[in-house]
């Protein structure tokens, strides 16, 4: 089945200390989405990424990746408001042949190969597959006053990473009833599952984590100067 590689980059990294996207903060002498992009490297779904980014930053998205990827490896599509119209309009620029589409936060660039190929194996097999690692801590769900009302069972909980990688016709028939019913949701697999279809979990590393404080962004700098990964 023909595989393509699907990059939600139109959030903002305020939190890091930017005031351009987060994508492209640099991580080592390259932006985050290089660093990204190139884990997928070799693997046939560089032909090309679909980037869903700001329209207003278009210019730099194409000035950083034309100087650290190969021409035709990847396209440009304007991102929306929320995460979930900008999956939307990126599944609309899929190639006409795509059967598999494998979404990946451009804020988590030491995703491991292994867990790309089992997600798209897994999404073959059954759907929809999300790639996630096991819950080490005890979690607590609090009421209303901050008490706490009951601790789920640990061995149930996974800590829900990317990618999440579907039969195209899939998330797209997800993203429709979304749009129809007027809901949100913070990521894709739920979007499935909200219409009864079944997702894999494929289980991730540690080393697959998102980029979001001040401290994950000096982790991963550290990571690629020291070549960790």
């Amino acid at each position: 089945m023909k595989a393509q590689l699907l990059i939600p980059a139109a959030g903002m990294g305020v939190r890091l200390g930017s005031d351009g996207p987060k994508a492209l903060v640099d991580i080592g002498g390259r932006p985050m989405l290089a660093v990204t992009l190139s884990r997928f490297s070799g693997m046939g779904l560089l032909d090309p990424a679909v980037i869903v980014a700001p329209a207003a930053f278009f210019p730099a998205f194409e000035r950083e990746l034309s100087a650290h990827l190969a021409p035709g490896s990847w396209i440009l599509v304007e991102g929306g408001a929320e995460r979930q119209e900008s999956v939307a309009r990126g599944l609309a620029a899929l190639r006409e042949d795509a059967d598999i589409v494998v979404i990946h936060d451009a804020a988590r660039p030491f995703v491991p190969r292994r867990a790309v190929e089992t997600s798209i194996a897994e999404a073959a097999a059954h759907g929809g597959a999300t790639v996630s690692i096991p819950v080490s801590d005890t979690i607590l769900v609090a009421d209303e006053g901050q008490f706490l009302d009951s601790t789920p069972e640990r061995r149930m909980l996974w800590a829900c990473q990317t990618p999440q990688t579907f039969q195209v016709d899939v998330i797209r028939r997800a993203h429709r009833a979304a749009l129809e019913g007027g809901y949100l949701c913070t990521d894709d697999a739920t979007l499935v599952r909200r219409i009864g279809l079944p997702v894999k979990i494929v289980e991730g590393s540690p080393a697959n984590f998102k980029v979001t404080t001040a401290f994950d962004l000096a982790t991963a700098r550290r990571m690629v100067s020291e070549e960790v990964l």
